[in-house]
């Protein structure tokens, strides 16, 4: 699948069918995240995958999302410098986090695989459930799985009112 058609096809999903994802698909999509850049290459950023059905019931709990548990995967993907900032002072795991989570979007829909980025969830109490050290932060939440429904085209405003030349206006 080319990118660009990897890009119009992405859209979040939170109905998935009851159908495990194969190893080596899951694999494609992780290593899309192991393979995103990161502020001074530092990787500092880990991907706890979540498969087991109770776990992710658990996740869905301390998320007051229901429909989490119906998706096969659960990824999180945590950020283990919370407090280093890059030196235009914006934080670097959110942003780290940030890319690899669209990397591995994107790699999904080419594998015909939907997600969704979940930032509605309980930090302690997922912490708690997936045994994440105090020094580290679950950035995102992101499902993952076969979509139970075709992709719905979502609009997006035109090019000329998100970009500006040479100043802000």
């Amino acid at each position: 699948m080319d990118l660009y058609e990897a890009m119009r096809k992405r859209c979040s999903v939170r109905s998935y069918l009851d159908k495990p994802v194969e190893a080596d698909k899951l694999d494609r999509v992780l290593n899309a995240g192991r393979l995103s850049p990161s502020a001074r290459n530092r990787q500092e950023r880990k991907f706890v995958v979540v498969c087991d059905g109770e776990r992710r019931r658990a996740i869905a709990e301390a998320s007051e999302q229901p429909w989490m548990a119906g998706s096969p995967v659960i990824v999180a993907v945590v950020g283990t410098t919370p407090d280093a900032t890059m030196y235009c002072t914006v934080p670097t795991d959110p942003v780290d986090c940030a890319i690899a989570i669209d990397h591995m979007t994107l790699a999904a829909v080419a594998e015909g695989l939907g997600t969704c980025w979940i930032g509605h969830f309980g930090q302690d109490a997922c912490r708690r459930l997936l045994g994440i050290p105090a020094e580290a932060k679950i950035v995102e939440l992101m499902t993952l799985g076969y979509p139970a429904d075709p992709p719905v085209d979502r609009p997006r405003k035109p090019l000329e009112e998100i970009v500006c030349h040479e100043t802000f206006a």
